[in-house]
């Protein structure tokens, strides 16, 4: 078995969450360096827009490092996705597919259901919903608790900060409470 063919094949999903456990205390040797992705948006913004914004004013190139971090999964995720895709197919559980098909999604050969995820939704209501309005909501909800899922649920438990806590407690209710009531309810809405 080639090495390639050693990387394709699926994974048990333990060890994403080893490598990604430790890259906090890596990040944390190599210079005292948190890990946060949403930050690096601001970094964007503050580098390419220089408006008189108070929170764009900052030092962004002190943290330079970390857009060529986020840089680096960027292409990371292309390559493994152009390169490394397997023939196995994507599992998804019978109880999650009966669940998902009384709301017309049936095609699970992909990551992301394409009844939703495709570019002929994109100017439609369920586009607008799910694209805008659900972008939106992850962005406002990202900056109102200081960070990203990444951000606190790895960097700062893995510190021991009670506002990473908090925020990952609103971050587990809130998808929990999403799955359960918003989203049923949203394709009820749309497949009326």
């Amino acid at each position: 078995m080639s090495i390639i063919q050693f990387i394709q094949q699926p994974w048990h999903w333990a060890v994403g969450g080893v490598f990604i456990g430790l890259t906090v205390p890596l990040l944390l040797l190599l210079g005292n360096k948190t890990l946060g992705i949403s930050s690096t948006l601001r970094q964007i913004c503050a580098a390419c827009f220089p408006a008189d914004i108070s929170f764009f004013k900052y030092d962004w190139k002190a943290q330079a490092w970390n857009l060529f971090f986020v840089g680096g999964i960027l292409i990371g995720g292309i390559l493994a996705g152009c390169f490394l895709e397997g023939n196995a197919p994507v599992e998804v559980a019978a109880a999650t597919q009966q669940r998902l098909q009384v709301y017309h999604i049936t095609d699970f050969s992909q990551l992301l259901p394409i009844e939703i995820f495709n570019w002929n939704n994109l100017f439609t209501m369920k586009g607008l919903i799910f694209f805008v309005i659900g972008g939106f909501l992850v962005g406002f909800g990202t900056r109102y608790a200081g960070g990203c899922t990444s951000g606190h649920s790895i960097m700062g438990l893995s510190n021991l900060q009670w506002p990473s806590l908090v925020a990952t407690i609103c971050f587990m209710a809130g998808g929990f409470f999403s799955a359960n009531v918003i989203v049923p309810w949203i394709f009820k809405l749309l497949n009326a």
